[in-house]
């Protein structure tokens, strides 16, 4: 392949240096040689590498001093030790100054090939990892939610546009889609970016208390209201209230709701005096609220107030390809709060991550991760770490089609997800890549993997 990777070939033996290149070649690779660690080093000083494969005894310059000066010319650049079998002791020491791995002489080419492919494999997760923590801080330098699928795309550009608007906002989307979120983003895009925005969720509090939160109270309007206090929507006069989860509104609690919407004001509860308030309401609910009204569980004249514009979050399920962004994103946030050395995900995890269901959406995939993390020995979490943190599938019903017909196993599943996207990108792999949220050149790696010829 033209644009391989770039592995250095440093080691005294010229026979052997040639059949290390008629292997490397074979398997797809670009190969610079170099006769010794001096002319090696000039190499590495010229950049472009993407992997340093030497002896470890040279003239002139050694394989440890090799190392040493690679780890300071590029850092990035992981270094695979050649030894001899009387050497091996130096080599595992040389492991403690930074070397990936070694190899003792002699050696098969399939074992000379596996760790090369491991070491490239590690280099990618790491320009991976650095390009999404880019973009990660881009997207929050700009008060952004994390996302970059079609799906995504098409529903943050209803959020800007309704965004500076005072229309009432109707959130609709599974559990766990991210509908909060969704909601901030509209406040933080909005003229009332500055003032407060304030959440509450109707299905957490029983009917007497929301109102009581939602409205504030007076002194002494019930057992236990020793002194007055502000309502939600006091609290956000002038910003946002968000309500989420709507649809469990009492019968008594909507009509105040509605009054609120069509005059701007309301009483404290035990209270006589009108408060006025603007407040702009965004609501958020994963239940069917035009079926509710249909079945008289819901006021219709609340519903239409309420749904001026509806604005549906994706299942994740129908973004995959945001996934890799928002583990990157969670794995950054719970390696600082566990104080773990965590950096990312391996390249088994991540399609493990990438073709889960996760019914419970966002959230669960949060859960997961948080887990993982804090159960993490390594720096990256493995295909083991995330598997023993997922959830049981369930039992698939009998009715079911048979799994087994269409390959659903991890490897054929990230074949067809493969093919769809270059389809979807008619055959370009560089937007197909980025759809990914790979490189091109693991996106390369994986093609010839599944066979897959463009």
């Amino acid at each position: 392949m033209s644009d391989g990777p770039t592995l250095l070939v440093a080691d005294d033996d010229p026979g052997l240096r040639e059949s290390l290149q008629r292997t490397l070649t074979r398997a797809g690779y670009q190969v610079v040689l170099a006769p010794d660690g001096r002319a090696a080093l000039e190499q590495i000083q010229g950049g472009g590498l993407d992997l340093i494969l030497s002896d470890l005894r040279m003239p002139g310059l050694t394989g440890i001093e090799l190392l040493r000066a690679a780890k300071t010319l590029a850092p990035d650049v992981d270094v695979i030790l050649l030894t001899a079998f009387g050497t091996i002791e130096e080599a595992v020491n040389a492991m403690k100054d930074g070397a990936y791995d070694f190899i003792t002489k002699p050696f098969r080419g399939e074992q000379l090939l596996k760790v090369v492919g491991k070491a490239l494999e590690r280099r990618s997760l790491i320009e991976q990892n650095r390009a999404l923590q880019k973009q990660l801080e881009d997207l929050r330098s700009k008060g952004a939610m994390i996302g970059g699928s079609p799906a995504f795309r098409r529903m943050m550009t209803l959020v800007e546009q309704v965004a500076d608007s005072s229309a009432t906002v109707l959130i609709q989307g599974e559990s766990g889609a991210g509908k909060e979120g969704v909601a901030r983003a509209i406040h933080e895009r909005s003229a009332r970016r500055n003032r407060p925005f304030v959440a509450v969720n109707c299905a957490a509090l029983p009917e007497t208390l929301l109102e009581s939160e939602l409205f504030g109270y007076e002194k002494g309007a019930f057992t236990g209201a020793a002194g007055r206090k502000e309502g939600r929507f006091e609290l956000a006069d002038s910003g946002t209230l968000f309500l989420d989860e709507v649809a469990d509104l009492s019968p008594l609690t909507q009509p105040k709701i509605l009054r609120v919407l069509q005059e701007g004001e309301f009483e404290r509860l035990g209270g006589t005096r009108t408060q006025r308030v603007d407040v702009r309401l965004v609501t958020a609910t994963n239940q069917d609220l035009a079926q509710m009204v249909k079945e008289k569980r819901f006021r219709e004249d609340l519903y239409y107030r309420l749904n001026v514009i509806t604005i549906t979050v994706p299942p994740l399920r129908e973004r995959r390809e945001d996934i890799p962004y928002l583990v990157a994103a969670f794995v950054r946030e719970f390696a600082a709060k566990f104080q773990k050395p965590v950096e990312g995900v391996s390249l088994t995890a991540e399609r493990l991550l990438m073709m889960a269901d996760w019914p419970g959406n966002v959230r669960e995939l949060k859960n997961v991760l948080e887990r993982a993390c804090m159960l993490a020995e390594g720096r990256c979490l493995t295909e083991r770490d995330v598997e023993r943190c997922l959830p049981a599938a369930p039992p698939r019903a009998a009715s079911a089609p048979s799994a087994s017909s269409s390959g659903t196993d991890l490897r054929s599943l990230e074949r067809q997800h493969i093919l769809k996207v270059l389809h979807e990108e008619r055959g370009n792999k560089r937007a197909a890549a980025a759809k990914l949220g790979l490189s091109r050149r693991t996106l390369y790696r994986r093609l010839e993997r599944h066979d897959i010829t463009t």
